[in-house]
C-alpha cells in the first residue's frame, strides 16, 4: 500500500524545490527501492503536462565499477552525462543508502580521478540546472541514526515537509546580516577561529536543493582563517568515519589536521593544494534535525550548528578556492553539545545555538516548529 505521505513528499520537490512547469524536462534519479516515490513523482510531472526521465542507481554496481576505472573510460562517460544534464530542465537525485561502507574499498586514486574527469559536468548542472537532492528511508539510514526503521521513517517525512515556505522568510534578516559582515569569530570547547566572510555571496537554502533542509551558506575569504575548530560530530567522507577531528588554520591553510585517522586525514588534505584551504561556512536551523547520524545531507541542518568545509567553494558562494574535495564537518554549539558562541563584527549572535539579536528570533526552534 502507498504511503499516503509521499504525495506531499513529491509535490515539495516538485513545486516547493524545482517549480516545475509544463513542458519542462526533468531527470529522476534514484536507487531501486526509492520506486514509491519515483513512481508518485512520474504521475504528478505528467499531471503537470511535463516530462520524466529516469535513472535507477546500484551502489554494488558502482563499487564494481569503481574499482577499475581509467580516464578514457571516464571522458566518455562523462560526455554522455553532460549531454543528458544538457537535455533537461531540472534533475531530482534520490538516495536510498544501503551500506555506507559499499565504497569503502575503492582506491582514493579512482575516487579523484573520476572527481576530476566529472568536475565539468557537477559544475555545469549545479549552476545551470534546477535540482534537489534527498535520501530515502532505508534499514540501513535508520541504523546509522539509531532508530527502527518505522521510526526513522517517520521522522525522514517528517523533516522532508516541513514548512520550509517560514524558514525561507525567516531567513531573510540573517542573509542581510552576514551580507554587511565583514569577521567572523566562531567560540566553543576546543575552538577559536576567526575569518572574513566580506563581499562573499551568502546563499539560504530552504528546501530548493536539498531535501531536508535548513542552513545558509556563504564562504570564507581564503587566506583570512586562522585559529582553531575542533568537531563535536563524526566527519563521513568517502565511506569512511573520522571522529575527533580538529583542524588548525594560519592565513586561511590548514597546517595541522588530527583525528583518530590522522594519517589518512592528512592524505585526504594532500589531494590538490585546494584541500587545504576553504570553501563554505553555514550555519544550520532545522529544528526537526537535532542530533549527529553520519550523514552530512542530515547533519549539516543540525538546528544550532554551523558547519566549515576544507576544499571547494560552490560558484554561487565563491572564494575562489578549487579542489576536488568538498567537506562538510559539523560543529554542534548547543548547550548539550558543550555549548559555543558567533560573534559578527564583535557582535554576539548566536549563543548555544540559539540566536540572541531579536531580527534573528524567527530561526529558533519555537519559531521554526
Amino acid at each position: 500500500m502507498k504511503d499516503p505521505r509521499l504525495p506531499k513528499l513529491a509535490s515539495v520537490l516538485l513545486d516547493h524545490s524545482l517549480k516545475l512547469k509544463k513542458g519542462e524536462r526533468v531527470l529522476i534519479k534514484g536507487h531501486h527501492t526509492t520506486k514509491p516515490l519515483i513512481a508518485e513523482l512520474i504521475d504528478q510531472t505528467y499531471e503537470k503536462g511535463a516530462y520524466p526521465y529516469i535513472e535507477l542507481l546500484d551502489d554494488e554496481i558502482g563499487r564494481h565499477l569503481s574499482m577499475g576505472y581509467q580516464k578514457d573510460q571516464l571522458e566518455t562517460q562523462a560526455a554522455w552525462a553532460l549531454k543528458k544534464y544538457e537535455d533537461v530542465d531540472a534533475v531530482i537525485a534520490i538516495i536510498a543508502e544501503e551500506n555506507d561502507a559499499e565504497m569503502a574499498e575503492v582506491p582514493s586514486e579512482k575516487f579523484q580521478l573520476r572527481g576530476e574527469v566529472f568536475k565539468p559536468v557537477q559544475e555545469f548542472y549545479i549552476n545551470n540546472r534546477r535540482w534537489v537532492l534527498l535520501n530515502y528511508p532505508t534499514p540501513a539510514l535508520a541504523q546509522k541514526a539509531g532508530m527502527s526503521t518505522k521510526s526513522f521513517t517517520d521522522f525522514l517525512l517528517k523533516v522532508c515537509t516541513a514548512d520550509y515556505e517560514k524558514m525561507e522568510r525567516a531567513f531573510e534578516p540573517l542573509k542581510k546580516l552576514m551580507e554587511n559582515t565583514d569577521r567572523v569569530r566562531i567560540i566553543a570547547p576546543g575552538t577559536d577561529l576567526s575569518f572574513s566572510i566580506k563581499d562573499i555571496p551568502v546563499v539560504p537554502c530552504a528546501g530548493e536543493a536539498n531535501i531536508p533542509d535548513g542552513e545558509i551558506y556563504t564562504a570564507p575569504v581564503k587566506d583570512s582563517v586562522n585559529g582553531t575548530i575542533s568537531f563535536n560530530t563524526p566527519c563521513p567522507y568517502r565511506g569512511v568515519m573520522y571522529k575527533n577531528v580538529s583542524l588548525t588554520f594560519k592565513d586561511g591553510k590548514i597546517i595541522e589536521a588530527e583525528a583518530d585517522q590522522k594519517e589518512k586525514i592528512e592524505r585526504i588534505f594532500d589531494t590538490d593544494e585546494g584541500a587545504r584551504y576553504t570553501g563554505e561556512f553555514a550555519l544550520g536551523v532545522n529544528p526537526y534535525i537535532l542530533d549527529p547520524m553520519g550523514d552530512i545531507l542530515f547533519d549539516e541542518k543540525i538546528g544550532g550548528s554551523l558547519h566549515f568545509t576544507p576544499g571547494e567553494a560552490y560558484e554561487d558562494a565563491d572564494n575562489g578556492n578549487r579542489s576536488s574535495v568538498h567537506w562538510d564537518m559539523v560543529l554542534i554549539q548547543r548547550a548539550e553539545y558543550g555549548g559555543g558562541e558567533i560573534y559578527f563584527d564583535d557582535v554576539l549572535i548566536r549563543k548555544d545555538g540559539i540566536f540572541v539579536l531579536e531580527e534573528l528570533n524567527g530561526l529558533n526552534p519555537e519559531k521554526l516548529k
